[in-house]
């Protein structure tokens, strides 16, 4: 499956963007989909997760409660939505696809992966 992330950009503390990730094929339904983020000079870490069916999702602390995964299989798609966002959300967000069954925030898990948004969050 190949992932085509967007919607990143930038944004003053406490807006919102939405960031969204398109993938081919027609087995997008059987992956999980996680939101992973890269923050300058740091190691690339978990954000969020949904489940195959989008019944299920997993978010890192640092964003529970502020931004919320979500899907679309019809479309082939799946989104982020991001509040309340801080100088400290700033990063690349990365797509990536995870053929196994359930939610995981391991990197290793996810087979696939997208291109990279910058978000850019301003104090």
């Amino acid at each position: 499956v190949q992932l085509q992330a967007s919607g990143g950009g930038l944004v003053q503390a406490g807006g919102s963007l939405r960031l969204s990730c398109a993938a081919s094929g027609r087995t997008f339904s059987t992956y999980v989909m996680g939101w992973f983020r890269q923050a300058p000079g740091k190691e690339r870490e978990f954000v969020a997760a949904v489940s195959r069916s989008g019944g299920s999702t997993y978010y890192a602390n640092s964003v529970k409660g502020r931004f919320t995964i979500s899907r679309d299989n019809a479309k082939n798609t799946v989104y982020l939505q991001m509040n309340s966002l801080k100088p400290e959300d700033t990063a690349v967000y990365y797509c990536a696809a995870d053929s196994g069954p359930i939610i995981s925030a391991i990197q290793v898990a996810y087979e696939y992966w997208g291109q990279g948004t910058l978000v850019t969050v301003s104090s």
